[in-house]
């Protein structure tokens, strides 16, 4: 019996990696064409989403939410708040919402915390300096 064929990775269009996008899907772009700024933005944003969901800010009671990971949050907000501070200086008019979004989880997950950490020790404020 001889062991099926690998299929090769598939992106996000359904096409093999390394293929060009399909034609038809007017909603999938090449990610050549998407500007920078777009693209660091998106990830922000997936950042700070996933980081809302591991702190259990999206459950009716954040204390008792079944995702909820603090340590995960941890990094999750550590990596946005590095992401957001090494690129301020590209996101024009982008950079306050996403400074103050990042705030909001750093506080956040201070609140959360059982023994919240000292200031300028909590997830990402080596970057962005303490949050109270």
């Amino acid at each position: 019996m001889s062991e099926p064929e690998p299929t090769p990775p598939q992106n996000p269009s359904g096409s093999s990696a390394g293929e060009p996008l399909a034609d038809n899907q007017s909603n999938v772009r090449d990610l050549g064409d998407v500007p920078s700024i777009e693209v660091i933005s998106r990830a922000a944003v997936m950042l700070m989403s996933a980081a809302a969901e591991k702190l259990g800010l999206a459950h009716e009671d954040p204390d008792n939410a079944p995702n909820r990971d603090l340590d995960e949050a941890r990094r999750l907000i550590t990596a946005l708040a590095g992401l957001v501070t090494a690129s301020v200086e590209y996101l024009g008019p982008h950079a306050a919402p996403l400074r103050d979004g990042l705030q909001s989880l750093q506080r956040a997950f201070r609140e959360a915390s059982a023994i919240p950490d000292p200031p300028g020790q909590g997830p990402g404020e080596k970057y962005t300096g303490p949050v109270y």
